[in-house]
């Protein structure tokens, strides 16, 4: 797959949860508790996800960058969208970002590309489902059942249709703006639930309670990208040293390696499955305000 050492710990992340969310259903399905499947064409659904941002679905261009840091102050990723192409290129020539607040306005960029990607799964998932749904000649129960699979689907995409709009509005002011000093969380993930978090239906006291949370997610998710970048470098140590052939300086680099890389997973796994978390709660709230 020719991933870099921060990519390899975030897909060792990514198939943990997926795992441990198969065999959750695995159990509810012993349990006949999902009959319609809606559970598990979620699992399918998740899976084509993690494949097509790792490059594993057969597709050449479908890889994402090797590492969410810029390097010499380039990237070697593209947006694949012009409106997201022409506002990074206008936030690096602007001087108005130290090398930091571009570093993390690239990751903000990179999130709002890997949504836009997530929404596009979905949108295709949902018109095969639409598709084998209108070849069914004689309604039935079955039906009734797979047509409330549809309509929370087609909830699924407006939200995050609505997060996208949301992420892109954000970009276009900071892009031009710059970032505001005032604002209350920096990193782009906790930025779109607190976001969606008040347009939910909490009230203030749940709104204050969950803005706490958000700052501790933000905290760990700091903590993560810093073993992140520790990782990055001791990789490219370890390929230096590879080169001395000092065997004890190798093995103290590869113990040190394997250190950063388990706790880098382990971190990784914690932030995802705190963020699967929180928007699951959002979810429930912004459903509560449709009903």
């Amino acid at each position: 797959l020719h991933l870099s050492a921060v990519k390899l710990a975030e897909l060792h992340s990514d198939l943990k949860i997926q795992e441990k969310d198969e065999l959750s259903w695995k159990k509810l399905k012993a349990e006949g508790l999902d009959e319609d499947g809606e559970k598990e064409a979620k699992l399918r659904r998740n899976l084509h996800v993690i494949m097509t941002k790792y490059g594993m679905n057969g597709k050449k261009d479908s890889q994402l960058v090797d590492t969410n840091y810029i390097k010499d102050g380039t990237e070697s990723d593209t947006l694949d969208d012009p409106r997201l192409e022409k506002l990074w290129s206008r936030a690096k020539t602007s001087g108005k970002f130290s090398d930091e607040e571009l570093d993390k306005l690239w990751r903000e960029f990179k999130h709002h590309k890997e949504k836009i990607r997530e929404y596009n799964i979905l949108l295709e998932t949902v018109s095969r489902t639409e598709d084998i749904h209108k070849n069914v000649i004689n309604p039935s129960e079955e039906n009734l059942v797979k047509e409330e699979i549809l309509h929370n689907k087609h909830r699924e995409l407006k939200e995050k249709l609505r997060s996208i709009n949301q992420g892109f509005e954000r970009l276009r002011k900071v892009s031009h703006q710059g970032y505001d000093t005032t604002s209350e969380f920096e990193e782009p993930r906790v930025i779109d639930l607190w976001d969606m978090a008040k347009s939910a239906n909490f009230t203030e006291k749940e709104l204050e309670s969950f803005r706490e949370e958000l700052k501790h997610f933000e905290a760990k998710i700091e903590k993560h990208h810093h073993y992140q970048k520790q990782l990055e470098i001791s990789h490219e140590k370890l390929k230096h040293v590879e080169g001395t052939g000092d065997k004890d300086h190798l093995n103290r680099n590869k113990e040190k390696y394997a250190m950063l890389q388990e706790k880098t997973k382990e971190l990784g796994y914690k932030v995802k499955k705190h963020l699967q978390d929180l928007s699951s709660r959002i979810s429930q709230g912004l459903q509560h305000n449709e009903l």
